[in-house]
């Protein structure tokens, strides 16, 4: 088992910023998105945040958060608007959670 919190904090402060020139806007709204995810996931598993391991986050789970996201399950952010981003090709049939 591994802890998320070293991969996010490598994920925000290095991957988007250094190697994608990531502005701290799209930083953010990141950040806000995966803080949703470890929320639900949390309630999901009845676990802290802060004790989320990195594979108890399988694609059924998030399959579920999403599914919840979109049909307005998941709280919105602070504007009331759905900040959760998601960049996938047209013709892609499923989400890819893998490194570039």
């Amino acid at each position: 088992m591994s802890s998320l919190a070293p991969h996010m904090e490598a994920f925000l402060r290095e991957h988007l910023v250094r190697h994608r020139g990531a502005s701290q806007h799209t930083c953010d709204s990141y950040a806000y998105s995966f803080q949703s995810l470890f929320e639900f996931a949390s309630q999901k598993l009845k676990v802290a945040p802060s004790a989320l391991m990195l594979d108890e986050l399988d694609a059924a789970l998030i399959s579920t958060f999403l599914v919840e996201y979109v049909t307005g399950g998941v709280p919105m952010g602070r504007t009331g608007k759905r900040s959760l981003r998601l960049h996938l090709p047209a013709n892609s049939s499923c989400l890819d959670l893998g490194s570039s």
